[in-house]
């Protein structure tokens, strides 16, 4: 990446959208501008999880004004996650198909694991270089992740379904709080995060650091009131605490460093930021500048070689986790590629496309670690539930239909076949299968792949039919297999 590279972050909270913008330096990133909009999508989730009509225009309209500022960027600039209100909202399709057209950029719903596992790439690359082991929190709006980490490395990454909004809302209504509203709503806020003493035992670490949303706020508002600045301290906690009960409403609460768009949600960020401290015995913790949206940018950075991709790095630890047969795993992906090169035209966007069909290729066999019997039955449902750190849902989703799909009947993508690309990523695939199937490296650069107006053609070298009469006679039945797809594919064997 050259040095002044402008990147862009975007991250579509339960309570806020943001936008940040920086400048590559060098393996660096300098801030250029931030801006953050209160949305409160979490507020828009009913009682059967879909997002309300007004919920999902108020991100809407935000989108549209960060497209505005994002006029000129290309795709590999930017890059947008989404978190918990969208990981739970039934109809968030509905949401992202007009959000991504109004963004003009792709929008990823992340796993909880993997909004943690940003999280502290943000933390960390903006924390003073240290060897101590850290405990990081972030409150949002409608989860809590905690990260056990040290350097740049998560060790333990778990997401916790609580968060400011969502307790504001069920424990505090219309801005009311009292004593026993709190007591409630913390002690609901340890039932649902006690099982983390054993995830993040104490012993373990010796600094917490909070990252973003209520700790920073409450951090704020504790050093405008006098307060030592830059912690979160116990007593500062029962502090604020006293004050919000005496008040009874947060509308009427009038606090040096309280701003209006965190008003609403104080009283539930407040209530989970408490219980944590209660749970693990904290004393103090320091506000951290880094959050998920700057461990978005730097992932951007180590995207760009596989040394630092954690992509890479997952699919060589899920092939490791499953015992994938390493060889065969290498000759499938190798001329899968190399047949998707034939038929892809040369762009940036197919270049990614080859991306994740190489990693789909080393990943075919995982599911016969259960079973050889429909073992791409059960590859593709490892990649559809597994926590893999890097990839959004949609791209291991992709990755798990192309394991699907690998041999057998294509009635089964019927849905997926609608798309151009992925149609050629699979048939790509499925050649390759094809050809290796005497789990050898075959003479690949003798067969020829073409397309042109929703027509495959399939054509081989002289005398390859009579020397590879096995594959020959597979090129064949593969030709029967897709007659019943849109797309056309012949054979001109020779």
């Amino acid at each position: 990446m050259h040095n002044g590279t402008l990147l862009a972050a975007i991250d579509l909270g339960s309570n806020s959208f943001r936008l940040e913008i920086g400048r590559y330096d060098s393996g660096h990133i300098e801030r250029v501008e931030y801006l953050k909009e209160t949305v409160r999508q979490g507020n828009g989730l009913d009682e059967n999880k879909n997002l309300n009509p007004a919920a999902m225009q108020r991100g809407w309209d935000c989108l549209a004004r960060f497209a505005e500022r994002l006029h000129g960027f290309g795709k590999q600039q930017v890059r947008a996650v989404a978190t918990q209100t969208l990981r739970e909202a039934v109809n968030r399709d509905v949401f992202l198909d007009k959000a991504r057209a109004i963004l003009g950029f792709a929008i990823e719903v992340v796993s909880g694991q993997e909004e943690a596992r940003l999280i502290y790439q943000g933390v960390s690359r903006l924390l003073p270089q240290s060897d101590e082991k850290r405990l990081v929190v972030d409150i949002g709006g409608r989860s809590t992740e905690m990260i056990l980490g040290q350097g740049y490395e998560a060790r333990r990454m778990e997401s916790y379904r609580l968060g400011s909004v969502a307790w504001s809302t069920r424990y505090f209504p219309k801005c009311q709080c009292s004593a026993s509203g709190f007591k409630t709503a913390e002690i609901a806020a340890k039932a649902v995060i006690d099982e983390a003493l054993a995830t993040f035992p104490t012993n373990e670490w010796s600094v917490a650091y909070g990252s973003s949303g209520t700790v920073g706020a409450v951090a704020d508002i504790l050093g405008a009131n006098g307060w030592p600045g830059g912690v979160v301290t116990r007593s500062g906690l029962d502090w604020l605490l006293e004050r919000m009960i005496k008040v009874g409403n947060l509308d009427a609460l009038r606090l040096e460093g309280l701003k209006d768009d965190r008003r609403a949600v104080l009283g539930g960020g407040l209530a989970v930021l408490r219980a944590i401290f209660d749970l693990f015995s904290i004393q103090q913790m320091l506000p951290a500048e880094g959050a998920l949206r700057q461990g978005a940018l730097y992932d951007l950075i180590d995207r760009e070689t596989d040394d630092t991709d954690v992509r890479e790095r997952t699919v060589r630890w899920l092939a490791e986790r499953f015992s994938v047969d390493a060889e065969q795993a290498r000759r499938v992906s190798t001329v899968s590629t190399a047949l998707f090169a034939q038929i892809a035209a040369d762009s940036a966007a197919n270049g990614r496309y080859s991306q994740k069909l190489a990693w789909a290729a080393r990943l075919h066999e995982i599911g016969t670690h259960i079973s050889h019997e429909r073992s791409y039955h059960h590859g593709a449902y490892i990649l559809d539930n597994v926590d893999a750190p890097g990839f959004s849902f949609p791209e291991l989703h992709r990755m798990s239909q192309l394991v699907l799909g690998q041999r057998g009947k294509l009635r089964k993508m019927e849905t997926s076949l609608d798309d151009e690309l992925f149609a050629k990523q699979l048939l790509s695939l499925r050649l390759a299968v094809l050809l290796c199937h005497a789990r050898q490296m075959p003479e690949h650069s003798a067969v020829q792949l073409a397309y042109k107006n929703g027509a495959f053609r399939i054509s081989t070298a002289e005398g390859w039919a009579r020397r590879f009469p096995q594959s020959a006679w597979l090129l064949g039945e593969e030709v029967l297999a897709w007659q019943k797809t849109p797309w056309r594919l012949t054979l001109d064997l020779r």
